[in-house]
């Protein structure tokens, strides 16, 4: 059992790249669906909102940090951690995997733009991954049963979900039972390595929205 760190009332799993590796092969090897979170900033601060999604989120299989702020915010000070956070060291290891050992995976966006960009970035760099389907989720029109059907008759190893908080958890949570793939990986939006570069406004959202955290991160301490 990974070590546990509560920020904003959310359990997130410490574990160094390599250990959640080894748990993502063993995953693999096993049924029924397992669930890996990935988690920014941006989606803790929408998360914490919703306490019934809070609920599905601690049944998650992991929860990982994939922002080193959010370590910061847990006292988390060892190097190791912080550096293989913010090199997105996991992710990159599991994308690696995936391609090495020719992995079937579907991808969930949340537009066609997004959806091109995420195939052409894994076909340029990581062609032995067999992209079966790519599909756009949408919070006003979400389909799921359509997009569930299409995902089982693939016979997918691997979900990679590229979506925004909370509709990223609320697909998972309630489409659990009856995907038929090992693993779910849910990157968010923001977290991809094609979007590492992110536009000028998305970068003042971004330092709005950890400004935000700090401050109520700083205020729940406070309170101890």
């Amino acid at each position: 059992m990974s070590e546990k760190i509560n920020v904003l009332d959310i359990e997130l799993d410490e574990l160094t790249a390599k250990e959640a590796m080894k748990a993502s092969m063993n995953y693999m090897e096993s049924e029924p669906i397992s669930i890996i979170e990935m988690v920014t900033v941006d989606d803790l601060m929408q998360i914490k909102e919703v306490q019934d999604l809070k609920e599905d989120v601690r049944q998650f299989d992991l929860v990982l940090a994939g922002d080193k702020t959010i370590l910061e915010a847990a006292d988390i000070t060892e190097r190791r951690f912080l550096q293989e956070t913010e090199n997105k060291t996991f992710l990159k290891m599991f994308i690696r995997y995936l391609h090495k050992n020719h992995k079937r995976v579907y991808l969930l966006v949340e537009s066609g733009e997004e959806g091109e960009e995420f195939y052409r970035y894994l076909e340029h760099f990581y062609s032995g991954i067999q992209i079966i389907g790519l599909a756009k989720v949408s919070a006003a029109d979400r389909a799921d049963e359509m997009l569930v059907n299409d995902i089982n008759g693939g016979e997918v190893d691997c979900v990679l979900a590229a979506l925004s908080a909370p509709l990223q958890e609320e697909f998972i949570a309630k489409n659990k039972g009856v995907l038929n793939a090992r693993i779910w990986l849910g990157l968010g939006r923001n977290i991809l390595p094609l979007r590492y570069k992110a536009a000028g406004f998305e970068r003042i959202s971004q330092f709005v929205v950890r400004h935000i955290f700090k401050k109520e991160i700083e205020k729940r301490k406070c309170r101890k």
